[in-house]
């Protein structure tokens, strides 16, 4: 192991890094704009919407990610009615073409863990609050939303952590994020192994701080610890 070439690979790694966390974090943002709505629609008891919501999360958490990019990328080039619509702005980009496929998918899976803490919810609490008058949406707000987060944020603490580790298939598309970065330099160094090597240990990093900070949102939400 040469520890001079991980020393020397490491600034353009650690470069790289914040087009990483950008990628992560409007992923996880579009995910989850995306998740709620669709949550809600999983329970719904209108017929089009629960299976127009099962169908969205049957296709992004049955197919791999990697398909999902190449399909966005490399797919929906070959119809000439997308290259000459105003939405090939954004799909020529290999950026917005990664965001779109890991935002499309976060949001399907944080969709199922949305609505497992919703279904964790006591329907004795939601029937109590029918009974003093609360509106659905208050009841949803006041009553229902605050359990299902508390319940949901463990799940979804892995799923941000899965999300940062999956990011590295946006390199597939040209983007240099941390894994586009070591790519290169691996090609370039003919040392692949110190320069992967660095580049695993920077998504260590990464996913360690994640989940620390995961696990202080946890404690502060956990109501039944006691405190000393």
């Amino acid at each position: 192991m040469n520890t001079s070439v991980m020393i020397a690979a490491l600034p353009e790694l650690l470069g790289a890094v914040l087009l990483t966390l950008k990628l992560v974090a409007l992923a996880l943002l579009v995910g989850v704009v995306l998740a709620l709505p669709t949550a809600l629609a999983r329970l719904s008891h209108i017929l089009a919407l629960r299976w127009a919501a099962t169908a969205y999360v049957f296709f992004f958490r049955g197919t791999p990610l990697l398909v999902q990019i190449f399909l966005i990328y490399y797919g929906l080039s070959q119809f000439d009615a997308v290259r000459t619509s105003i939405a090939w702005v954004v799909l020529k980009e290999p950026f917005w073409c990664a965001l779109i496929a890991l935002a499309l998918n976060t949001g399907a899976y944080t969709a199922e863990v949305f609505r497992g803490g919703i279904l964790s919810v006591p329907h004795n609490q939601i029937e109590a609050a029918r009974a003093i008058g609360m509106s659905p949406v208050t009841a949803f707000r006041r009553v229902i939303w605050p359990q299902a987060i508390r319940q949901a944020l463990p799940a979804y603490g892995n799923e941000i952590i899965l999300m940062v580790k999956a990011s590295s298939l946006a390199s597939t598309v040209t983007l240099m994020d941390i894994t586009g970065v070591a790519r290169t330099l691996a090609s370039d160094t003919y040392m692949p192994i110190e320069i992967y090597t660095t580049a695993a240990l920077i998504y260590l990093c990464l996913t360690y701080a994640m989940a620390q900070v995961i696990h202080l949102f946890e404690r502060r939400m956990d109501v039944t610890r006691v405190r000393t």
